[in-house]
């Protein structure tokens, strides 16, 4: 996934049907998420069973759609989540399962730092 930091994720609080493709899911943006599927952000959809999890994007040229399964455990439940958008660093700890805040602002300052770096 290319995403750039200042993209934010939201993340649908209630379980959702897998089957559902880029339309099905692009509907739940507007209608659950009161977003605009194509903005540029990230938006996170979980199974009921939590092993699974979709991730809907626009990147300028069209939708793309990330899929992941989890073989043992479970992904962290979504209610727990800041309704406002979840920066792409507090995303890629919650899909590891590493959802505590402190865990979440150790990532963010690292790719802050990084990306300090990289404008030098």
């Amino acid at each position: 996934m290319l995403i750039s930091g200042d993209c934010r994720a939201y993340v649908c609080r209630d379980p959702v049907d897998m089957r559902n493709g880029i339309d099905g899911l692009s509907y739940l943006v507007e209608s659950v998420l009161a977003q605009h599927p194509m903005s540029g952000h990230l938006f996170v959809f979980v199974g009921r069973d939590h092993h699974k999890v979709k991730n809907l994007y626009w990147d300028r040229a069209g939708f793309a759609l990330w899929y992941k399964r989890l073989e043992r455990g479970k992904f962290p439940a979504p209610d727990s989540l800041a309704q406002h958008g979840l920066l792409v660093a507090e995303l890629h700890a919650w899909l590891e399962g590493t959802t505590t805040a402190s865990n979440c602002a150790v990532i963010a300052r690292r790719i802050k730092a990084n990306n300090f770096l990289q404008t030098r």
